[in-house]
């Protein structure tokens, strides 16, 4: 992958931010046995998650269809794998900044298989977020690749699209996959300005999906 050429205190900034990954990952990890949001962790039973800590329930391909909690998630409609995808946040009493994750607004989606085991997890940055709290959202895949190891990813990088701009001199469509403790990976991570955008405008996101690696 080409290195991206970075400008003044952006380029020292995420220099900054990759020197201290580093210093606090382990050379080599083979396993991960934490859990992958708060207290959400892959292949718990969907009776364990608590409710306390999280509100905004609904179902992922139908927002209008909101849920009373988890024990609600047979209510959303299955996918062709019979998963169901459970659109939640975190509750404001628990939190002051509202659903972020590792500081970034997030959006977040829980997959239910039909057996009420946790089969997956999305994590998206908020593209409604003030710009002030998310002209970094790119960040956040650097901060999940470094949770699951620094090693062992496999990552492609896309070629700019027609009329596609860099945004402060970097152009970023990063797609890096891993398996790891029976998980499968990927974090997907853009930065760009669209022909149709302005100055103030660009796509800059991260998106993380968490699945059973034997799905």
């Amino acid at each position: 992958m080409r290195r991206l050429k970075l400008p003044g205190v952006l380029a020292a900034g995420l220099l900054t931010f990759q020197a201290a990954v580093l210093a606090s990952s382990p050379a080599r990890a083979e396993e991960f046995s934490g859990n992958d949001l708060r207290d959400i962790r892959l292949g718990m039973a969907a009776a364990e998650l608590a409710e306390s800590d999280y509100v905004d329930f609904a179902c992922a391909v139908d927002p209008k269809r909101t849920l009373a909690g988890w024990k609600n998630w047979r209510d959303c409609p299955a996918d062709a794998n019979g998963t169901r995808a459970i659109r939640f946040g975190y509750d404001p009493t628990t939190t002051r900044d509202g659903t972020m994750v590792a500081g970034h607004p997030a959006i977040l989606t829980l997959l239910i298989d039909d057996s009420g085991h946790i089969a997956g997890l999305q994590i998206e940055t908020d593209p409604k977020a003030r710009l002030y709290v998310r002209k970094k959202a790119f960040l956040l895949g650097l901060q999940a690749k470094s949770r699951y190891g620094s090693d062992g990813w496999a990552c492609t990088e896309g070629q700019p699209g027609a009329g596609d701009e860099p945004v402060g001199g970097v152009y970023l469509r990063e797609r890096c996959t891993k398996t790891i403790s029976g998980r499968s990976l990927v974090v997907e991570r853009n930065l760009f300005r669209r022909p149709d955008q302005d100055s103030k405008s660009f796509v800059d996101e991260t998106r993380i999906v968490i699945q059973n690696a034997s799905k």
